[in-house]
């Protein structure tokens, strides 16, 4: 069951929910995930988790030399993307901008200066309750995403504790495809909004 309230602030979707292990997961090859600049090596690996555990925030990863993160995250499958949330540090720490790009394995530094995807300046979360829609249409057979943060709020180094990512999850096998649906209902009141029900799940 869920019950949640849903406000559209331009790409921005505010969600309040309380969840019953509604979450499905192990989309990510999270063997594989990078975090470059990340302060402590593969701490960036523990903001991908389920849902309902994002507020365990003895788990995080800090940047090292500045505030630059950079994650290059590998799928089991296909994914066409939908949603992000970003759960910050407390305060400057926070990240303020993020920039996705798809299907571009291995990017480094130097290869952020690429025109992305999409770009996002973020608003603290300490909750993890901001979804930012994506642009669906780029998004669509997604294999790779890289989630690059610039800058923060003003603080020398970055805090992330949690990153959902949201959409449809599609896995090819021997025997034919699978495709499994984690797809949010529309808001009738705003077709930009989204609202989350006991079928909308993250692909953590």
């Amino acid at each position: 069951m869920v019950t949640a309230v849903v406000t559209n602030i331009t790409n921005i979707v505010v969600a309040v929910v309380t969840w019953e292990l509604c979450i499905a997961y192990i989309k990510i090859d999270i063997d594989k995930v990078e975090c470059l600049n990340e302060e402590r090596e593969e701490s960036g690996k523990c903001v991908f988790k389920p849902w309902d555990k994002r507020l365990e925030t003895h788990e995080f990863v800090q940047s090292d030399a500045d505030e630059e993160l950079l994650f290059n995250i590998p799928f089991t499958g296909n994914v066409k993307l939908k949603g992000v949330i970003i759960m910050g540090g407390e305060g400057d720490m926070h990240p303020s901008k993020m920039k996705l790009y798809k299907n571009r394995p291995k990017m480094s530094f130097d290869d952020t200066g690429q025109h992305c995807d999409e770009e996002f300046d973020l608003q603290p979360d300490y909750k993890g309750e901001l979804e930012y829609n994506t642009k669906v249409a780029r998004f669509s057979n997604v294999e790779h995403l890289s989630i690059y943060f610039p800058e923060n709020f003003g603080n020398d180094v970055s805090r992330i504790y949690y990153i959902g990512l949201k959409g449809d999850f599609t896995q090819a096998h021997k025997h034919g495809v699978t495709i499994c649906t984690y797809e949010a209902r529309a808001n009738p009141a705003d077709h930009q909004s989204k609202a989350y029900d006991p079928t909308s799940q993250f692909i953590n």
